[in-house]
This record gives structure tokens, C-alpha cells and sequence, in this order.
């Protein structure tokens, strides 16, 4: 049997390497439910993208994106490297200084 062809690449092949796994790479998501007007938001950033939402929760989303690099970046580390319970709190801290209550999970 000939050997597979990584039709990406546009060469053979060998089935016995073991494969090279892409480099980690993470990303915040941030999905608004609360558009009433029809515009259609999309805004992509350095590790986020945001899509949809009224103007306001839109802007809320961004800016708690970029403060959320930000405070990656002041750790002098990448937000693949922070750990999900470091990322939860800053994801708390950073929720609280925009302003949006905290909601209670009781």
C-alpha cells in the first residue's frame, strides 16, 4: 500500500513518524445574546473574539478582553501558560472593574 499523502503539504507522508503536534494556542470567546437592533458585531483581537450583542455588552466584552491581556501580559506570561484557575480570577477581578455585578451561582 503506498504511503499517505498530505494533500496540505502536497508530499508523502510517512505513516510511521510520529506526528508533530501544532503549537498550544488558546483564545477567549465572547458571545452576546442581547442584540435587539440587527447589527451584526464582530471584533477580533490578539487571543479573543467577540461576536454579537448590543452596542453596550459589545463594548463591555472589549474592553474586558483587552484588561484581561492586559493583565496576562503584566505577569509576563501568555494566556496559554496561565492555569484556568488563574484565568478564572482574573476573569473576576476584571468583570468587577468594568462594572457588571457578579452574578450569585445560589
Amino acid at each position: 500500500m503506498a504511503p499517505p499523502i498530505d494533500r496540505k503539504r502536497r508530499y508523502v507522508t510517512n505513516s510511521n513518524e510520529p506526528k508533530k503536534s501544532a503549537p498550544k494556542k488558546t483564545s477567549l470567546l465572547g458571545i452576546g445574546l442581547d442584540n435587539d437592533d440587527g447589527h451584526t458585531r464582530l471584533t477580533r483581537g490578539r487571543n479573543f473574539a467577540l461576536v454579537g450583542g448590543s452596542e453596550e455588552t459589545h463594548s463591555i466584552m472589549q474592553e474586558s478582553a483587552i484588561k484581561i491581556n492586559e493583565r496576562v501580559d503584566k505577569s509576563g506570561r501568555k494566556l496559554e501558560d496561565v492555569s484556568a484557575e488563574e484565568l478564572r480570577e482574573i476573569c473576576r477581578d476584571v468583570i468587577e472593574s468594568v462594572g457588571r455585578p457578579r452574578r450569585n451561582r445560589d
